[in-house]
């Protein structure tokens, strides 16, 4: 009678959660996607670039959508507008949000393809950077600091700037230095101040090309590019210090991890290889309100989804457990994997 009345209860909740998170997961056209658990609310927001034709704002920006459960999730917001009197005329790429010293900072890219830089190789540069915002709430609205300007130099052309805070408690920014400038793209960070301006130099991290599964991009101008993207830092249980990445690989996007040697910035960093293929990238990690590690990336690369997966933390290194479908009901294909090859990796 219990589970029978439970039951009851739970078809009769359900109207109403879709009533007022009417978007499923399998709805959401996402690039880079960011969620953020908030606990207090117990509100999940995943934040990408503005998309008017759902925000109804045609400022370029950054939105957010709320779900409760991952997989039905309220209109989106406008949360961070770009000001008319930018250097930027573009872009929103890579949003993250991230608590520090008890307010919210959103790091986005943006750039002008007007806005020449000194090109150190065969293609025209720009600029284009990570731009940072505050907020006291997660869900905005957000104000540039720094005046809007970037906190990379004024001729590096560099994209997807992440918070990092070391055991020490100091900031860092992590951030792909661009293969269209590199022509062979690289990881760097950049120590910060409590104010997060810069507090020295950058530091080389690794290079694209180290990685043996990363396939270079033949470009019209002759030479091959390799494409940094998309990292983010994760400390494990045993105090591994691990890099998600992104690159392009066998079959199109990849989303990978290193392990740093040292268990520090510094590295060395080996290459793990990849986590998830088929055509996937640019992931995140957050723990659900049940405790899972979950990572969230988007797929395929071309009108892309953001897609969901359980995660084990091994001490060493992150696994896949699965992928969780039931969020977006979408499972992928699992025949046509070599032997002892799971679907997530093939």
């Amino acid at each position: 009678m219990r589970r029978w009345l439970a039951a009851l209860l739970l078809t009769l909740a359900a109207p109403v959660a879709a009533a007022d998170a009417p978007l499923l997961t399998s709805h959401l056209r996402i690039h880079d996607p960011f969620v953020v658990a908030e606990q207090g609310s117990r509100t999940y927001w995943l934040f990408s670039k503005n998309d008017p034709a759902v925000t109804g704002d045609s400022r370029i920006g950054i939105m957010a959508y709320a779900s409760s459960d991952l997989a039905h999730w309220q209109k989106p917001k406008l949360v961070f507008a770009l000001p008319k009197d930018s250097w930027a005329n573009d872009g929103g790429w890579a949003p993250e949000v991230h608590r520090w010293k008890g307010r919210y900072y959103l790091f986005a890219t943006f750039h002008n393809d007007k806005a020449a830089i000194p090109a150190s190789g065969k293609r025209p540069n720009y600029r284009r950077a990570t731009l940072l915002a505050v907020s006291d709430r997660v869900d905005g609205p957000y104000q540039l600091i720094h005046k809007g300007e970037p906190i990379t130099g004024p001729d590096a052309m560099t994209l997807d700037g992440s918070l990092y805070v070391d055991p020490a408690g100091k900031p860092w920014m992590v951030y792909a230095h661009e293969w269209l400038q590199m022509g062979v793209g690289t990881m760097e960070a950049l120590p910060l101040t409590d104010d997060l301006s810069p507090a020295g130099k950058p530091q080389l991290l690794f290079r694209a090309n180290e990685a043996d599964w990363v396939i270079g991009q033949k470009q019209p101008e002759g030479d091959m590019g390799y494409v940094t993207d998309g990292p983010e830092l994760y400390r494990t249980k045993t105090g591994t210090l691990l890099m998600l990445w992104s690159s392009w690989g066998k079959g199109g996007y990849v989303q990978a991890q290193a392990r740093s040697k040292s268990g520090t910035l510094a590295g060395p960093w080996e290459q793990l290889g990849p986590l998830i293929m088929q055509d996937s990238g640019h992931g995140m990690l957050f723990h659900a309100f049940d405790g899972k590690l979950m990572l969230v990336l988007h797929r395929p690369f071309k009108r892309a989804i953001a897609k969901f997966y359980e995660m084990r933390d091994a001490g060493d290194r992150l696994e896949v457990v699965r992928e969780a479908v039931e969020l977006d009901g979408e499972a992928y294909p699992t025949h046509g994997c070599p032997m002892g090859v799971s679907d997530a990796r093939c």
